[in-house]
């Protein structure tokens, strides 16, 4: 048993991306192993049985396999950038919920059937919803970012990846900034490292968080 916790994770992965945004955030360390998805480990599965990422799997034995639940364990660990003082549960559930399924259906069409430009509008209206909340504060959640802002952040960079040209055309200026400022952050740039996929017997990938990259 590793004498750190262990997180399963997908690099572009929205969720896995979050997960490791909170836990650099609070300082934790970790083994990093990074999953190749057509052809997940068998650790991770035995893990986790339903096989999505993130896993986090503590020296306990105990894990973790929701990506805000790993979020907030980090942050109940240690949250010296205030993180969970800026939450919005009912934000995020929106985020998860309605927003994430007009996502995959904008950008999955052919996969889903789904009518691209229908779910991309069902998208907007949440974008708005966001655009309004920055009229009032910087952040989500106030003057500076919190776990809202962590949470749905990589589900707005895959929405406006989709179509960039689109999603620049939009009036959403402050939504466009707040977006551009948290991908320039050093703490993105941290979370985004390549590891190679990891397979039994490679050494291990220290992940080791450093609160002072908080973003933006």
């Amino acid at each position: 048993m590793s004498s750190l916790p262990i997180l399963y994770s997908f690099r572009r992965c929205p969720y896995a991306m979050r997960a490791r945004l909170a836990l650099v955030a609070s300082g934790a360390q970790c083994e990093l192993r990074e999953v190749k998805l057509a052809a997940k480990p068998q650790a991770m599965l035995d893990a986790s049985p339903k096989g999505t990422v993130p896993v986090l799997v503590l020296p306990d034995g105990a894990v973790i396999d929701e990506s805000l639940d790993v979020m907030r364990w980090a942050l109940t660990q240690a949250d010296p950038c205030g993180w969970l003082m800026r939450d919005d549960p009912a934000l995020i559930a929106h985020n998860d919920g309605a927003f994430k399924q007009a996502l995959d259906g904008y950008k999955y069409p052919d996969r889903l059937g789904t009518d691209a430009i229908a779910c991309r509008e069902a998208g907007l209206a949440f974008l708005r919803t966001l655009e309004a909340r920055l009229a009032i504060a910087a952040q989500l959640c106030g003057a500076t970012p919190g776990i809202a802002d962590a949470a749905i952040m990589p589900f707005v960079r895959q929405f406006a990846a989709v179509d960039p040209d689109w999603f620049d055309a939009q009036p959403l200026p402050r939504l466009s900034a707040w977006l551009r400022e948290h991908l320039g952050s050093t703490l993105f740039q941290t979370v985004m490292v390549r590891p190679a996929a990891w397979k039994p017997g490679d050494a291990p990938v220290f992940f080791a968080g450093t609160p002072e990259l908080s973003f933006p």
